[in-house]
């Protein structure tokens, strides 16, 4: 027991890291370990112990230099968290260094551990490289910094090697010392530069999900309606695309866009409106950080290769599974390629390549390269997951891989592709991705020493902001050129390829059913279908379609966007609402709901309102009139239907009139239809009804006799008027005459009229009364 106490109150000095190494080496040894004390067995079965070594957590939150030289100093930074119950005392934060792995496949492997294993984990470097911590309590967290110089790390060839921290310590219920917590990452070392570098291509993606709806406002300048104003925070200082630009802008990179994310911020650096959800639109307010935004990308990509995805970025797999059976759905691709060409060399001044297709994650078959060159493109981002090599190549080969027709597939590196999937955001985290990141490339070098590759690089289509970083401080790490050199995508796709590696394109029956399950449905594009066949009916009558088909070409082709992949509910309400939208302005051309009509006679004029509450002209539409009985009621000269052109400018309507004829008394049901030019039906038809009434002989006399009693009439009342004009005449001749004796006489008593008084007509004879008996 003093041995033991012995042994325990060593603390850190060498004698205890020898007891503890030489204890870890002897206790797979049955007959050496049974010569050992038990106490001193105690810790070599603890040091084994996976559940123990998992006791703290140890995080590794900055390495620098990430690719050290024999000249600098090593500084790893890191946090210490006691997740178990017991306090955790005289305890000692170590290093530990070595062995020099042998290739990619060894750095996979232990990228997995977790737990400390007493013989495969390197020794610690121990004193005057370690820390030590009197107390770690349970939950509580401490920071470390641990110092080295590179030159003591004893590190030999050129290669990767295993780095890793440990904490060693006792608890109350396991009082010696033991590995109670370790991490482990990787530090490549290349002192001096490679004879032959590999040419590294890093994709650098602009994308974002949809934000623009087809709705635009009624003014001339037709002020875009956005979805939500969540872009605006990506865009915003600290932002997804801001960062991405920030420091895409100090990259050896090649720019990946998606010109729909550029149209909609162009859109944003105007006035444009926020749905709201009240039903309305609210005017957007953050002009000056799309300004901004695009200024710097601008300044970004100048004197930089830039590649174009066709417009909103289609989903090329689910087009080519699911959509191509779907009539018109491959119709869309070649016009989203061309209007990518325009929107980046409108917005950004510069010419991008259009010549490239990129799937999800770069999985393809023959289904999918067919619908990517359908497109246009001659060249196709895959990657080496998908055309996986099956020869004799020990390598890595370059990306570049004919796969004919003449066609070419850019074969991405999975292994660093997906470096920086996963939260990137703790400092830990993104770490232990750079350093695998950097372990990996030159693992990849020092393949084939003295072969000369191009390997490209594509990543998560919208890294986050912590992705994006992270991916940032793994080029700054290769910046030294020391085993990789810079090279742009379009160069890496002309490269030279490597006449071993595999080009045949995998079969469908490969395809990986994780990404099957979350492609669009067929409904998709039979939405999309029908909202294409409105659009294609609309336009032909409008004499400003682009007006229309521009905002909605648009809207139609971020329907099949790959952003709406895992996401059905919210892409079946935007499909939804652009096709709700686009009905409801072809009903803004429409016919006025007639009431019954009465014809009184054998012939009538039958007057229809067309309607158009577009704010432009409307043309090359046709109104068709139909009688449902030509016996009793014929249009335009006997026929059963008649027609008009119709021609209206905006907000006004039109009295569109024919000619109808009635053969014999009673009700006709009249229906009215707009046409477009082509025969083809615009609008819903609108149904009347005309009652024809047949005038007979005996009617007409009637109606003439009553007319001449009426003529009669008048002409009495003429002559009664002309008369009592003539007798207060003659009565004011003879007043005057008395007055002339100087008399005053008494005036004559004004005799009665027995014609009534008929109003205005009556009291003025230039009046309406007297019109009518002229």
């Amino acid at each position: 027991m003093a041995e033991a106490a012995q042994f325990q109150g060593m603390g850190h000095s060498p004698a205890r890291r020898w007891l503890r190494r030489t204890a870890a080496l002897l206790a797979g040894t049955p007959l050496l370990a049974g010569l050992l004390f038990v106490p001193a067995a105690q810790p070599a079965h603890a040091a084994a112990d996976a559940d123990g070594s998992r006791t703290v957590d140890v995080s590794l939150n900055g390495l620098s230099p990430s690719a050290p030289v024999k000249d600098d100093t090593l500084t790893i930074s890191g946090t210490v968290t006691n997740k178990g119950k017991e306090t955790v005392t005289d305890a000692e934060v170590d290093l530990r260094v070595g062995p020099r792995l042998s290739g990619r496949p060894e750095i996979d492997e232990a990228s997995k551990r977790t737990g400390h294993t007493p013989g495969s984990d390197p020794e610690e470097l121990g004193d005057p490289y370690s820390i030590k911590i009197d107390r770690l309590a349970s939950g509580i967290s401490t920071d470390f910094t641990l110092t080295v110089p590179v030159n003591k790390l004893d590190l030999d060839k050129a290669g990767v090697y295993q780095l890793g921290v440990s904490l060693s310590g006792e608890t109350a219920s396991k009082p010696y010392d033991q590995v109670l917590g370790i991490e482990r990452t990787f530090l490549p070392w290349q002192p001096e530069a490679a004879g032959k570098k590999t040419q590294l291509t890093f994709l650098w993606p602009l994308i974002s999900t949809t934000h623009l709806s087809a709705e635009t406002g009624s003014d001339e300048q037709q002020t875009p309606v956005f979805e939500d104003d969540a872009l605006a925070a990506e865009l915003a200082p600290g932002g997804r695309l801001e960062q991405l630009v920030s420091l895409g802008s100090q990259l050896p990179v090649t720019w990946v866009i998606d010109p729909d994310l550029l149209a909609t911020v162009d859109a944003m650096s105007r006035n444009y409106r926020i749905r709201n959800d009240q039903g309305g639109t609210t005017p957007g307010r953050n002009q000056a950080v799309a300004k901004k935004w695009l200024s710097s990308l601008e300044k970004a990509v100048q004197d930089r290769k830039v590649v174009a995805l066709p417009f909103a970025d289609p989903d090329l797999a689910s087009l080519a599974h699911r959509g191509k059976d779907v009539s018109g759905s491959l119709s869309h691709l070649q016009p989203a390629t061309a209007v990518a060409e325009t929107t980046v060399e409108t917005i950004l001044h510069v010419t991008p390549s259009i010549d490239f297709a990129w799937p999800v994650d770069g999985a393809i078959d023959p289904s999918i390269v067919d619908v990517a060159t359908s497109a246009g493109a001659h060249k196709i981002i895959a990657r080496s997951d998908s055309l996986r090599e099956t020869g004799s190549v020990s390598y890595t080969p370059s990306a570049a891989r004919p796969i004919g027709g003449g066609t070419t597939a850019v074969v991405a590196d999975d292994r660093l592709s997906t470096a920086f999937y996963g939260d990137m955001s703790k400092a830990g985290t993104s770490t232990l991705a750079v350093q695998k990141f950097l372990a990996q490339s030159l693992a990849l070098t020092l393949q084939a020493p003295d072969a000369q590759r191009s390997i490209v690089v594509a990543p998560q289509r919208m890294p986050t902001a912590g992705q994006a970083q992270s991916m940032a401080k793994a080029l700054d790490g290769l910046s030294g050129q020391r085993w990789t050199q810079p090279l742009d995508l379009i160069a890496a796709a002309s490269a030279k390829p490597d006449p071993d590696a595999t080009t045949r394109v995998p079969a469908s029956s490969q395809y990986p059913k994780k990404l099957k399950a979350r492609e669009l449905p067929v409904r998709t594009f039979e939405d999309i279908k029908s909202t294409q066949e409105t659009l294609d009916n609309f336009k032909v009558i409008l004499t400003s379609p682009d007006r229309v088909v521009t905002p909605f070409g648009n809207a139609i082709n971020r329907e099949m966007s790959t952003s709406w992949r895992g996401k059905a509910a919210p892409a079946a309400r935007y499909r939804d609402g652009v096709h709700s939208y686009l009905e409801g302005l072809t009903t803004e051309v429409r016919l006025i709901q007639k009431s019954a009509l009465t014809l009184s006679g054998r012939s009538a004029t039958i007057p229809v309102t067309v309607q158009n509450k577009l704010v432009q002209e409307v043309d090359n539409l046709v109104l068709r009139l139909k009688s449902s009985n030509p016996t009793r009621l014929k249009l335009d000269d006997g026929n059963v239907i008649a027609e008009q052109p119709i021609k209206i400018g905006g907000g006004h309507s039109q009295s569109v009139k024919f000619s109808a004829a009635a053969n014999a008394n009673g009700p006709v049901q009249v229906t009215a239809q707009l046409y477009t030019e082509d025969g083809k039906l615009y609008g819903d038809p609108m149904t009347f009804t005309v009652k024809a009434s047949e005038i007979t002989p005996t009617v007409m006399l009637v109606i003439a006799g009553g007319v001449l009693l009426l003529v009669l009439a008048g002409i009495r009342m003429y002559t009664q008027r002309k008369r009592a004009a003539a007798r207060l005449a003659a009565a004011g001749d003879e007043a005057a005459d008395e007055s002339d004796d100087g008399l005053v006489h008494d005036a004559p008593e004004q005799p009665s009229d027995p014609t009534p008084d008929t109003g205005p007509e009556s009291a003025e004879p230039s009046g309406a009364g007297e019109k009518v008996d002229r």
